[in-house]
């Protein structure tokens, strides 16, 4: 299984079928659809309409924001798991039909939502007032107040702190100053003198950077004080009414959802129409579809509808999508090649040649039997109990075969949860138990797990280089194919033995017989690396670079799988650590207490970590050492029209089924 084999739809129906047919592929989601691009064929104008859609579709979900955090839903895990509702084609017709209900449910939440802000904004601006009155309380005549028939009157502030006698000092007789607040930075003055010296009290208080009260309010302080709070306080209680009311409208909560579904679909139908071709009694609609599903979509569209269906091979010019699809064991990495790039037309889909080596590399990293137990059980009852969206699902599966894996080399390595078999016999039962390893403990001969991890490394290399090989060979070039390949399997092969005699013993022999191989792979690779140059010198020197590339690369290449044993060591170490962090009080009683609570809180941490690094590095060597030996990438995945929801999901929709 790989890239499905894409094909060339065209469809002529009558114009009055048109919306009951892209209805119809919407809901199958098996068609993608091509803009018209004949000029002979007359388009239409949907823009307004969409426009519409999308108007309503937002209003929606401005309202479902609104109501979440107002009244937010309670989800469990379980709800998050099971993913969107499933509804029935018919009930889907009946709730489309209170569309104008939902509507004005949701402008009414939107309408409660502003009346918030609204008092909101109000309320800051009346605390605001508050807060600049509340020095001038002390006043207790109006602040727009001027003085009477024979006197005049100043309230205001100025930029120092003073007293009512150094004040009055500086004013002219008469005058009379009271202090109504006093802080280090100004004071806040109240001013009376007679008519005929105001003008004279006036300059003498400009000079001292007299600021008037901006204010110009009948009442005093106090009283506009007072207001503001009572202002406040009927703001507040319009603010809970319409949170009141917000909540008490969360029982549209499920038609909103469906709503922005509904509208979703009819601005991506509409969307549809707008690539058709038209006449004046016909549509004619192209695109591609896989080839598996040709047969059962002509047989459904021609039994419905007086419609002509016709298949044809794409164009080798065209850029045709690409949809993958493989088998239960390949399939759940799927994603890992998508995060990557789509493939090419002349690439092979990259997903079955990584799969095995995914699932082994993350197993050598994370390296725990007992965390691979965990990942295991809870994937698989998620997978059991749960309907699943299609991308869960093959995420939780990769993970569930991920930690299979992770308890195979956990066993091989004697790591459950670190050595707490061993720390429990020996804290709490007084007896020492040894390794219990299938295979070796890295902790104790982390050479031999290195040596290992490079032995697969070259594996993994050896694969892309295979794919490589058979690319070329079936496209012809066989000559090629051997000349690319076998050179770099010969130095390869022969350096092995000289690498590992860096770190353990090798019989001399076999150093021998690998350096006449790495010879000979030298020999063909300069010679023919530089085949496509026309100069000799070119052909010598194209094979030199060659060999540099060559060299290096693989050098480097086989060198990052050291993080195979960087990753295990870590992941068993820390889990270690956690144990002997849980064993140290001598009671025996707290001992076990304190070691029960370090090890769920200890190695809940350390697993999640360690499973991010173990998904990160994983992926790397795919990306960086695997394909690049084969695959470029660049293919445009296939994106049918399709039933593009968020919350909702008809019970027909089976995958394409």
């Amino acid at each position: 299984m790989s890239k499905l084999r894409m094909k060339k739809i065209e469809l002529i129906a009558m114009l009055t079928d048109s919306k009951k047919i892209i209805e119809l592929l919407q809901r199958r989601g098996v068609v993608e659809i091509c803009s018209n691009n004949d000029e002979e064929l007359m388009d239409t104008n949907v823009t307004a309409v969409i426009g519409e859609f999308e108007k309503f579709r937002s209003t929606a979900a401005q309202a479902l924001e609104i109501l979440e955090s107002y009244a937010p839903e309670k989800a469990s895990l379980a709800d998050m798991l099971e993913g969107r509702r499933e509804v029935e084609t018919d009930t889907f017709g009946k709730e489309a039909m209170k569309l104008e209900k939902v509507m004005n449910a949701s402008n009414d939440i939107i309408r409660c939502s502003r009346l918030i802000a609204d008092a909101d904004s109000s309320v800051s601006q009346l605390n605001l007032k508050i807060d600049t009155l509340q020095q001038w309380s002390g006043l207790d005549v109006p602040m727009n107040f001027k003085g009477t028939a024979t006197t005049s009157a100043f309230i205001g502030t100025v930029p120092f702190p003073t007293n009512t006698e150094d004040m009055e000092a500086q004013l002219p007789e008469g005058c009379s100053a009271e202090v109504i607040s006093l802080s280090k930075e100004q004071t806040d003055l109240f001013i009376l003198c007679r008519k005929e010296t105001a003008e004279e009290a006036e300059n003498s208080l400009r000079k001292l950077a007299f600021i008037p009260l901006s204010e110009n309010d009948r009442r005093t302080p106090s009283e506009v004080i007072k207001d503001c709070r009572m202002e406040i306080a009927k703001l507040e209680e319009e603010k809970k009414q319409a949170a009141e009311h917000i909540k008490k409208l969360a029982e549209h909560r499920d038609k909103l959802k469906f709503t922005i579904d509904y509208l979703q679909m009819r601005k991506d139908k509409y969307e549809a129409l707008s690539n058709l071709g038209f006449t004046e009694s016909t549509f004619i609609l192209t695109g591609f579809i896989p080839e598996k599903y040709c047969e059962k979509l002509k047989k459904e569209l021609t039994s419905k509808y007086t419609v002509s269906v016709t298949y044809t091979d794409p164009a080798e010019d065209e850029d045709v999508p690409v949809l993958l699809e493989n088998g239960r064991f390949s399939e759940p990495v799927e994603g890992i090649t998508k995060m990557y790039a789509m493939p090419s037309k002349a690439d092979v889909d990259p997903t079955p040649v990584m799969s095995f080596f995914y699932y082994l590399f993350f197993g050598m990293m994370l390296s725990d039997a007992g965390y691979g137990l965990v990942m295991t059980i809870g994937t698989a009852i998620a997978l059991k109990k749960f309907k699943l969206e299609d991308s869960m699902r093959k995420t939780l599966t990769m993970f569930r075969n991920c930690g299979i894996s992770t308890i195979f080399w956990g066993a091989l390595f004697g790591s459950w949860f670190g050595d707490i078999v061993q720390v429990t016999a020996r804290e709490f039962f007084g007896k020492e138990i040894g390794s219990i390893a299938l295979w070796f403990e890295p902790m104790t001969n982390p050479v031999k797990l290195l040596l290992f991890s490079y032995g697969l490394g070259i594996l993994h290399l050896f694969l892309g280089v295979a794919v490589a090989f058979k690319m070329s060979w079936d496209k012809g070039d066989k000559l090629g194919a051997i000349f690319d390949a076998l050179p770099v399997y010969l130095i390869v092969i022969g350096v092995a033995p000289v690498g590992v005699s860096m770190f353990t013993d090798v019989d001399p022999t076999l150093k021998q017989i690998g350096l006449y191989v790495m010879l000979a792979g030298i020999i063909i690779l300069v010679l023919t690396a530089g085949r496509t140059s026309k100069s000799i010198f070119g052909k010598f020197f194209g094979g030199l670079y060659a060999l540099y590339n060559t060299a290096t690369g693989y050098l480097g290449d086989i060198l990052s799988y050291s993080r195979l044993l960087a990753l295990g060591l870590a992941t068993g170490s820390i889990a270690s650590v956690i144990n002997l962090m849980g064993t140290m009080p001598e009671n025996k009683i707290v001992k076990l207490i304190l070691f029960i609570i370090v090890c769920i809180i200890g190695h809940t941490a350390n697993l999640a970590i360690n499973l991010l690094g173990a998904y990160v590095h994983t992926d790397r060597l795919q990306f960086v050492e695997l394909f690049s030996k084969f695959y470029t990438g660049g293919g445009r995945e296939f994106e049918p029209l399709t039933v593009n929801t968020k919350y909702i999901k008809f019970k027909e929709e089976k995958s394409h089924e």
